[in-house]
């Protein structure tokens, strides 16, 4: 079998309330499922939430006690790999029968790291993963990842690798995925730009993989804490993050256009063997990489 439907679901998480964002992921998955989906990716920080507007009270040299309980609420709400919570997520996979990429606040002693986990059908992970490289603010509320969690998924229907958001801007970490034989690349984000899509597309094209991207539709209406007043506005329907997930061939083309301003679950049919016609003229990792000139070097061990 070389055909499969892959979807994307755009939602934004309820910021400091697990409980109502693990509700939230139930309904979705189980809404994505009836659409054929044998993957379904989820955005970045969707369980856990992405803060987005808001500094929880950080300047150079200084930090707040009003931001310090701010993250101490940030820091409740995220879940550590094994936990409850974790257990509940593996199980409503399991339930729906599709493969999963979720993006998760995983909390680990006393540090935040952005998480991904891909989560096979009968509800095993396949693949966990920690963002290597937080961007900008996001140094302050999250840990850097190490190597050893840039695994690619073996899953029933191919190979999938994961990168969160801008860690798709790191040429040696694409490099390192391609190596390992992506075939299916999950792009769990909050990057809503316009440049968003062409970037995947590069990436598609350079990778000559499919592309899944999730990107959050989040409003001020979906935080429940009632000092959030981020730098947006604090009208509930004010939009904080306006979505953009999409669907990316091997040749760059697009299967399932960016969706804005809405919550919405992009689809499309794939075809694996795609693949193998667009590797004909480019193989960044085979016929294409010129190993007599370049190596990689990657550390894949844990870093405690």
């Amino acid at each position: 079998m070389s055909k499969f439907v892959v979807a994307a679901v755009q939602a934004g998480s309820k910021l400091f309330d697990t409980d109502a964002t693990l509700a939230l992921f139930a309904s979705k998955l189980t809404e994505a499922a009836k659409t054929g989906a044998d993957l379904v990716v989820f955005p970045e920080a969707f369980i856990g939430g992405y803060p987005k507007g808001i500094d929880f009270g950080v300047r150079v040299g200084m930090r707040s006690p009003a931001g310090r309980e701010q993250f101490r609420q940030y820091f409740d709400g995220a879940i550590e790999r094994h936990s409850p919570q974790m257990s509940e997520i593996r199980s409503l996979v399991k339930d729906s029968q599709v493969n999963v990429v979720l993006g998760i606040i995983e909390r680990e002693g006393g540090t935040l790291y952005c998480s991904s986990a891909t989560i096979g059908r009968d509800g095993d992970i396949l693949a966990w993963h920690r963002k290597l490289m937080p961007t900008a603010m996001e140094k302050v509320i999250w840990g850097q990842g190490d190597g050893s969690t840039l695994e690619v998924a073996k899953s029933d229907m191919g190979v999938l690798s994961m990168a969160i958001c801008w860690e798709n801007y790191m040429p040696l970490l694409r490099s390192h995925l391609y190596s390992q034989g992506t075939q299916v690349h999950c792009v769990p984000t909050v990057d809503d730009r316009d440049v968003w899509l062409p970037t995947l597309q590069m990436i598609a094209l350079e990778g000559r993989c499919f592309v899944v991207s999730a990107c959050q539709f989040m409003t001020v209406g979906d935080v429940s804490a009632d000092w959030f007043e981020p730098v947006q506005g604090t009208k509930p329907d004010t939009v904080l993050i306006r979505g953009g997930s999409c669907i990316i061939s091997p040749m760059g083309d697009i299967l399932a256009a960016p969706v804005f301003n809405r919550e919405a679950i992009v689809s499309a049919e794939i075809d694996m063997d795609e693949i193998k016609r667009a590797k004909f003229d480019l193989d960044v990792s085979g016929h294409y990489s010129r190993p007599d000139v370049f190596k990689l070097s990657v550390d894949t061990r844990p870093q405690r």
